[in-house]
């Protein structure tokens, strides 16, 4: 039982991590007109803010996932996240700046809620209903997420097997929802379905996801980080923060993200 349950708190972790990315783009994008000394604030308050949202939303989840079938559909839309998270760019173009310290903190929220629903089905999913588990998870990572989202950037583009790793444990959760489901669990009391029918769907998400990903772009072999983050690298250097944050340098970004699109 021990192994099983630090099992999931590193897979809760793990997927936090990954999945947080977005976090430092949104929230320079939704700050970058306000002086500098209110958008160190405006990271704090819209970072707790969102915190408390995806908190409460997925200890809803945990709940909703007691009802029967929600483990089946919760697991095929994981499996669909995680084949997402390798082959296709988020667009964060939507995302509007606010001239006013309020009104950029209530965008961090809002577009965090919006663009956090894979992360709270993925670490509800990775809890098995263990509400002691998502509490102790999301201590653990947001503080990280919240602090060092521009390292975790610049990890996966240096490491882009970080990505691929993400993606076969969003497939791995996926696989052991379905499996948790009462009615198609009785097919798998045999360890060998269990654990093979488990393999072959992260097989399958990250195989066809890598493949998909190189016969559609021109990035080298085992590089699966999208090409935004990459690009979000480029302006979010650690030595120049105000920069990002300023909004300098955005339309250029947005210029350069439109021709990779159509490559």
């Amino acid at each position: 039982m021990e192994l099983e349950f630090f099992t999931a708190l590193l897979s809760i972790i793990v997927i936090d991590l990954v999945l947080a990315g977005d976090n430092a783009i949104l929230i320079g994008l939704a700050a970058r007109h306000l002086p500098k000394d209110q958008q160190k604030k405006v990271i704090m308050w819209g970072s707790l803010g969102a915190i408390i949202i995806r908190i409460i939303a997925t200890l809803a989840v945990v709940w909703l996932l007691k009802v029967p079938g929600l483990h089946v559909a919760g697991g095929l839309m994981l499996v669909f996240i995680s084949y997402k998270l390798l082959v296709e760019n988020e667009e964060h173009s939507d995302i509007k700046s606010s001239n006013n310290f309020w009104g950029a903190v209530r965008t961090v929220i809002i577009a965090d809620a919006l663009m956090g629903l894979d992360n709270v089905l993925a670490v509800a999913g990775a809890a098995h209903g263990s509400i002691l588990l998502v509490v102790i998870g999301l201590l653990i990572s947001i503080p990280v997420v919240m602090w060092c989202s521009t390292l975790i950037l610049k990890w996966i583009e240096r490491f882009p097997v970080i990505i691929t790793f993400g993606a076969g444990i969003l497939a791995w959760t996926a696989s052991k929802m379905i499996v948790a489901e009462p009615f198609i669990g009785t097919y798998f009391q045999n360890p060998l379905l269990k654990y093979g029918f488990e393999l072959l769907v992260i097989a399958l998400v990250v195989g066809i996801g890598v493949y998909k990903n190189k016969k559609a772009s021109d990035i080298p072999a085992g590089d699966v980080a999208s090409a935004e983050v990459k690009e979000s690298i480029n302006f979010m250097d650690e030595e120049k923060p105000e920069e990002f944050l300023n909004g300098e340098n955005i339309e250029g970004h947005k210029e350069r993200e439109r021709e990779l699109t159509k490559v």
